[in-house]
């Protein structure tokens, strides 16, 4: 059984990650071809650096993960502390159902949705004024299925946070806002690190969602890929998947990193 586990896990992780290692190996390729390897090369990493498109197109995405990551830590963190606090479970089970739709719903209906409503708001709200879809429509929508991330990862530090720290906080004449910035902040500090690197990474690479509420000016990294797919394509796009997983790779180990800290420090404190 044993043998067996390790050879289904092997072939899961084979179809999981081959594509990746087959898009990072032709990046590297001197030739124009995508199947057959001419030689070693940075060709392709030097024509990246020839297409202003890509670059603007890269810096809206930076500009608008960033942002909505921001936003979304910001947001989802205050309202996983106002979970934690609510004392009706009840009530507390609702809302935690209601947070998780976004998650669950498929990203075409959250797109669609949420152009909609934009539609809406400028027929029916501001009475046919338009509203351009770009870099706003955008930041609404990212931070919107950015929120329960953000909140699924601050809500267990919660969990874990001594509930009487803030209390003994201010019972020794610390306001309570103050003592949220002291005491408990520094506490799920990873939490939040984490919530906000894995909403950066989520708006980074979002392609659904931006195509149906971005507009013209305001064109992100995913869909300019995706308009290049509609040519043959050229080993310059393996070259820039391979940045993209690479970027996403080293938030991951420094979300990781940032957790197990947070565990030993925890440890040591216990010890």
């Amino acid at each position: 059984m044993k043998i067996a586990s390790k050879v289904y896990m092997g072939l899961v992780y084979l179809l999981l990650y081959a594509p990746i290692l087959v898009i990072a190996v032709f990046s590297f390729n001197q030739g124009d071809s995508t199947s057959v390897m001419d030689g070693f090369s940075f060709r392709w990493y030097a024509e990246l650096f020839r297409k202003p498109d890509l670059f603007e197109a890269l810096k809206n995405s930076l500009l608008l993960a960033l942002s909505s990551a921001l936003l979304a830590t910001v947001i989802g963190t205050l309202a996983a502390v106002g979970l934690a606090r609510m004392r009706k479970k009840w009530l507390k089970s609702s809302v935690n159902a209601v947070t998780n739709i976004p998650m669950m719903n498929p990203e075409i209906v959250t797109g669609i949705s949420m152009m909609l409503l934009f539609v809406f708001i400028s027929n029916r709200v501001l009475g046919n004024i338009e509203v351009n879809l770009g870099f706003f429509t955008l930041l609404i929508a990212h931070v919107t299925f950015n929120l329960p991330y953000v909140i699924l990862s601050v809500s267990p530090k919660l969990r874990q946070l001594d509930k009487f720290l803030p209390e003994a906080a201010q019972d020794l004449g610390c306001p309570p806002l103050k003592s949220f910035f002291l005491v408990e902040l520094p506490n799920i500090m990873s939490g939040v690190v984490s919530g906000f690197i894995m909403a950066f990474t989520l708006s980074l690479d979002d392609f659904v969602i931006s195509l149906f509420n971005g507009g013209d000016n305001f064109t992100t990294l995913p869909v300019l890929i995706y308009n290049y797919t509609k040519k043959p394509v050229k080993p310059d796009i393996y070259a820039l998947f391979t940045i993209i997983v690479i970027t996403i790779l080293l938030l991951l180990v420094l979300s990781n990193l940032a957790s197990s800290r947070d565990e030993k420090k925890k440890a040591r404190a216990k010890k």
